[in-house]
């Protein structure tokens, strides 16, 4: 049997487009589409988590309330803005860890 791989594992090679108003027929602005929402989780070592409360509270003391998910948005914006040189840079400066749900006798 072939075994399909699941959608989340699709690249895209370049962001989405934005959504951009339009006129309908009668010249209103036709209905926005939202972008669909997607959830997912992931795993990463406590020190990389407890920046992103860092950085959430830098953004507050500038006045601008920021959330985990607008952070992560933020950061991977960025990082699509970069060269591919400079994005494998990054991702060869993490160290590796082992993915997957921690076992439930660990807390």
């Amino acid at each position: 049997m072939a075994s399909k791989k699941p959608a989340a594992a699709k690249t895209a090679t370049h962001p989405p487009e934005p959504f951009v108003a339009k006129t309908n027929k009668k010249g209103k602005p036709a209905k926005v589409k939202k972008p669909k929402l997607v959830r997912d989780s992931f795993t990463m070592p406590e020190p990389e988590y407890a920046l992103i409360a860092a950085l959430k509270k830098r953004c507050l003391s500038a006045g601008v309330p920021a959330k985990k998910s607008e952070i992560l948005r933020a950061a991977v914006a960025y990082l699509a803005k970069l060269s591919d040189t400079s994005v494998l840079a990054a991702v060869r400066r993490l160290d590796v860890i082992k993915t997957g749900r921690p076992a439930k006798n660990s807390k």
